[in-house]
């Protein structure tokens, strides 16, 4: 791989500007609890998560410029803190809702959920340490999100101190641009969100289905109204979009009716209808059963495909997790060799053996919680010793692979659903050995590995996000050892509030389940937590219905071997099997306003090349924060909205049944796409 060349930092190591400042770790803080309650909405709702760095690091700008004295170096702290929430949820909602889904636990349990998020996001901080100068300075790799934030860093100046002129007024003036772009397009998510959850103005979709030829042919469709998908879109770009566009097709267009056709009497029996029962008397409640339940069928296709796609994501990460963990190595040696007296401020990283002695302690809560988890099984000390030794394995080899891919793909492309899936299949299979599967090893050894992954998906989570805010700190001239002091600070200020907010949202619109006291509400997919409970109780006997699935592995083939043949190719349009099998397992409503957002940022991306390199760059900055802010507004809203229901026990939406709601939603979407595009291109 071609190097890049290194550039001296912003700020060199011979300057001492303020970094690690109490304000910082305050707004750090509260940042990362923000952003991790926006980040479990949208990603619960859709499969997907997006890097927070850019969207923080323009509220850090915008807030610190109210104190007397900033510097370039605070923000950067503020926006590690911050991102570290945003991803550490991401591996707490792509496994431990499972638990609840296969009824282990009957909520969202306070102390075992903030012990595990807390011990897989500290030690993914742990296990970043060694590689930020392997991965960083020695191979040099590109970590584009750490590069972008580093560029919006960059545009608020240095030094700002309101005694004397240090920064620009240009300076200045493009902060508070970015920050009033980055609230005011919040708040046109927000609102849309309030109008449509809590007041129902605006429906939050439109769907239809029809049994058409007379009943052979059974069309489901529709299209969820979300400013907040449209920001995804835009932000994972055309590619992704179209697959989970076409997955969602192949689910949904065509799955439902072909599924119907083939196997019409399994399904009228599976809704209670006698298969003798002539189609010409079923009523509309009956069609929309059946169509409900063929498309059931058809989602573990998606099953199939995620099983397939995270193994070759394992497979096809060999060669970077030997690089990855032959880098830590290496950069361990190296820093037992050398002498930290000599070492510049901007290179000096957490010493090693404090690392090795936060590892060291961690092993006791490992052990008490997977002791914990496993009570009722005689034996429990040797497995619980065994999944401790499986954590720090498992963990450190899959934060090797995901620090390596950020820095190739970067953050929100990283394969965390991949690495998760393998852990769960392969630590399942050793725990089905040891225990085997009957009696109370076939209820308790789903659990265990259920927190085994939780675990290891948020340090690996922790790892790839954090390693791309280590590099905007070599760009700007950050001490690594206080932004790996913060990535902590921002590990502990999240994994305190994600639990409430999982609750929260569980009993507002239900996660992978209906609501308990809002059965009125769209429950959240949780497409990842809900495959990883269907694996892992699989495995342990409690069955998996095997027809579709298979269909997912034959899809799953296919997609690698195109996937394959583009690479080969040299194109830039890819199949990666994850994107093409989470739209099969959503529904359709989901993927297309995600391939709205897609198309406008290709659009906008084509229009650009036409321009200077620096309009280039203030668009690129200028559509990333609408669509950020997009998100961060709908989400945050939606936890809001989500706690007033469980406060006034699901009393929303207030104008129930509202005609014209849905016409509204679909012109004030289309509204506010525009606004995403037109306001993107304006930026000169």
């Amino acid at each position: 791989m071609e190097k890049a060349p290194l550039a001296a930092p912003i700020v060199g190591p011979e300057r001492q500007l303020a970094e690690l400042t109490f304000k910082a770790m305050v707004l750090g803080a509260l940042l990362s609890m923000i952003l991790a309650a926006a980040n479990a909405y949208i990603g619960l709702l859709v499969g997907l998560t997006v890097s927070a760095s850019i969207p923080a690091a323009a509220l850090s700008m915008g807030v610190l410029r109210l104190f007397r004295r900033s510097t370039i170096l605070e923000n950067n702290m503020v926006q590690t803190s911050a991102s570290a929430g945003e991803s550490l949820v991401a591996g707490i909602i792509f496994t431990i809702p499972a638990l609840v889904m296969m009824k282990a636990w009957s909520g969202y349990e306070y102390g075992p959920m903030v012990a595990i998020a807390i011990l897989g996001g500290v030690l993914g901080v742990a296990f970043t340490i060694p590689l930020r100068r392997a991965l960083i300075v020695e191979a040099r790799l590109k970590f584009p999100e750490g590069v972008a934030t580093a560029e919006v860093l960059k545009s608020g100046g240095i030094e700002t101190d309101k005694t004397k002129t240090v920064t620009g007024k240009a300076a200045e003036n493009g902060t508070s641009a970015g920050v009033k772009t980055l609230l005011f397009s919040a708040g046109l998510g927000g609102t849309f969100k309030l109008l449509e959850s809590a007041g129902g103005v605006l429906s939050g979709g439109v769907s239809t289905i029809k049994s058409l030829v007379a009943g052979k042919y059974l069309f489901m469709g529709d299209i969820t109204l979300s400013p907040a998908l449209i920001g995804v879109g835009y932000i994972v770009g055309l590619n992704i979009a179209v697959l989970v566009f076409i997955g969602g097709v192949i689910g949904t267009l065509i799955g439902v009716p072909l599924n119907w056709w083939l196997n019409s009497s399994a399904i009228m029996t599976a809704v209670g209808i006698a298969p003798d029962t002539p189609w010409q008397t079923l009523s509309t409640e009956n069609w929309q059963a059946l169509a409900v339940q063929s498309w059931q069928n058809c989602r573990r296709i998606g099953v199939g495909a995620m099983i397939v796609g995270g193994l070759w994501a394992l497979i096809s990460l060999a060669k970077p997790l030997m690089q990855g963990v032959k880098a830590s190595i290496s950069a361990y040696r190296e820093s037992k060799s050398g002498n930290e007296n000599h070492i510049a401020r901007t290179e000096f990283d957490t010493p090693i053996h404090y690392v090795l002695i936060v590892v060291f302690i961690a092993i006791f809560p490992l052990l008490y919680i997977f002791y914990q988890a496993l009570e009722g099984y005689e034996g429990r000390e040797m497995i619980a010793a065994i999944m401790t030794v499986l954590m720090l394995v498992f963990g450190f080899v899959f934060s090797s692979v995901a620090g390596y891919m950020a820095g190739l793909v970067g953050s929100s492309n990283n394969p965390i659903s991949g690495v998760t899936i393998a852990t769960v299949i392969i630590s399942a299979l050793i725990l089905l050995q040891l225990m085997g599967n009957q009696g109370m090893a076939a209820t308790l050894g789903p659990i265990a590995v259920i927190f085994l992954a939780g675990m290891i998906c948020s340090a690996a989570a922790i790892s790839g996000d954090n390693m791309q805010d280590l590099k905007c700190g070599h760009i700007l001239g950050a001490t690594p050892w206080r932004q790996q002091m913060m990535q902590v600070i921002g590990v502990l200020a999240a994994a305190i509030v994600i639990p409430s907010v999982l609750n929260i949202l569980d009993l507002g619109y239900g996660i992978g389940r209906q609501s308990p006291i809002n059965p009125d509400a769209t429950p959240l997919s949780a497409p990842q937590a809900g495959l990883m409970r269907d694996l892992s109780t699989g495995i342990f006997g409690a069955g998996i219905e095997w027809n579709f699935i298979f269909i997912g592995f034959v899809l799953a083939v296919l997609l690698i071997v195109l996937d394959k043949v583009q690479e080969k190719r040299g194109s830039e349009f890819r199949f990666p099997v994850l994107a093409v099998a989470v739209g099969i397992y959503l529904p359709l409503g989901l993927s297309v306003p995600i391939f709205a957002g897609g198309l406008i940022a290709h659009v906008i991306k084509t229009k650009n090349k036409q321009e200077t390199d620096s309009i280039q760059k203030k668009r690129e900055g200028k559509g990333l924060l609408i669509a950020s802010g997009l998100i961060t507004g709908e989400a945050l809203m939606g936890v809001i909205i989500a706690i007033a229901a469980v406060a006034w026990q699901g009393a929303f939406p207030l104008l129930k049944g509202f005609g014209m709601s849905g016409l509204l939603g679909f012109v004030t979407l289309l509204a506010i796409a525009a606004y995403l595009y037109r306001k993107t291109l304006s930026a000169n």
